[in-house]
């Protein structure tokens, strides 16, 4: 007959196999106390004056007999959990999957964990989360923001409780809080320059929604290159896409407002999108009206996502170097989390960093034919 399941039975002894291995289970192994196994094993203070060969001994033993610490109980000693609040506004939005990858990776180098938590675009949620983060001790937190959260001053508050963060793609005012961002006005003229080069003169503009930070900064930089190189920017062609917590609606903006032009007949050579999913909204309209892209019309994006090189033709795109800035992110709090422990001053920075051009199958120079025929 077969045992019951959920019957009880004799009890195990720590060092059978399933079982967590404890420190004293390393310290009969090693032949060394428990006192000395535990000085090792947490790195005490007083590991320093523990002998070379004892700590490798205590160290094989550990790592053969597969001892985890327990971070519970190094926690309570340490009163450090090692890990790092991660808020996004929301998952489903391919911006923020290189970011993520490069705040995991980081973190993983230094062997912090992160606690990640999507806020679906709503404050109430946002609010919550925070609350949640803090009370699992999260020793810094890295915020991928939007326009939703520009009201939101409660991470101001983190540094009265000594918690570093830092956004990425958002900049607070004041200088309690770091920050990482892309330089959109740079990128905003190299994407019309791109354009430019190639010989389109007839542009459509396919601006970013009026709340968003990166918005301003690019048409900035578009209209400055358009200034310097006598270019004439034509309002009737000219749209903006409006505010919207839907992470699709950029493609379904570039789409609308594309689709638009071609049937008042517009005029023109080439789209210059906001963003990536906008630009392949464009493609596909153009697509739909029996316009070949890029041979009648060349289309180019912003930010890089990882469907830009996937899409038919491939997107030509400004590439922001989102993994890169996930990975400094972390620096900038992992320093404020150092500056903590070894109770020192530290300064929170607001860093730009360069865009990039990267020119792919949906520009050409312009042709004799093209969407103005």
């Amino acid at each position: 007959m077969s045992e019951l399941v959920g019957g009880t039975g004799p009890m195990r002894k720590s060092s059978e196999k399933g079982a967590a291995v404890t420190m004293r289970d390393v310290a009969t192994a090693s032949g060394f106390s428990s006192a000395t196994v535990s000085i090792v094993l947490n790195n005490a203070p007083l590991a320093r004056y523990i002998a070379p060969a004892t700590k490798k001994r205590i160290e094989e033993a550990a790592k053969k007999l597969g001892y985890r610490p327990n971070a519970m109980a190094r926690f309570l000693r340490s009163k450090r959990s090692h890990s790092v609040g991660v808020m996004f506004f929301d998952i489903t939005d391919p911006f923020c999957t290189p970011i993520l990858r490069g705040i995991e990776n980081a973190l993983y180098s230094v062997s912090y964990v992160p606690i990640f938590a999507d806020a679906h675009n709503l404050r109430n949620r946002f609010e919550r989360y925070l609350e949640m983060l803090l009370e699992h001790h999260v020793e810094a937190l890295i915020l991928v923001a939007n326009w939703l959260f520009v009201d939101i001053h409660l991470l101001a508050d983190l540094t009265k409780r000594n918690i570093p963060a830092a956004t990425i793609g958002w900049e607070l005012p004041g200088d309690t809080v770091n920050s990482v961002m892309v330089d959109n006005e740079t990128g905003g003229r190299l994407a019309l320059e791109h354009l430019h080069q190639l010989g389109h003169r007839k542009i459509a503009f396919i601006r970013g929604p009026k709340m968003l930070i990166d918005s301003g900064p690019r048409w900035r930089g578009i209209q400055k290159y358009a200034h310097s190189a006598g270019l004439e920017i034509d309002p009737a062609l000219v749209a903006q896409l409006p505010e919207s917590l839907d992470p699709n609606s950029g493609f379904e903006g570039g789409y609308r407002f594309t689709e638009e032009w071609l049937q008042r007949k517009k005029k023109f050579t080439a789209v210059l999108a906001f963003d990536d999913l906008t630009a392949l909204g464009a493609i596909r309209a153009l697509s739909k009206g029996g316009v070949k892209v890029p041979d009648q019309c060349s289309v180019i994006g912003f930010d890089d996502v990882p469907l830009s090189a996937l899409a038919a033709p491939s997107l030509t795109t400004v590439r922001q170097p989102l993994e890169a800035m996930g990975n400094l992110a972390v620096n900038m709090v992992m320093e404020g989390i150092n500056a903590g422990i070894e109770k020192r001053d530290w300064n929170t920075a607001n860093q730009k960093m360069n865009p990039e051009l990267v020119i792919r199958d949906s520009t050409r120079a312009v042709g004799l034919s093209g969407a103005d025929d």
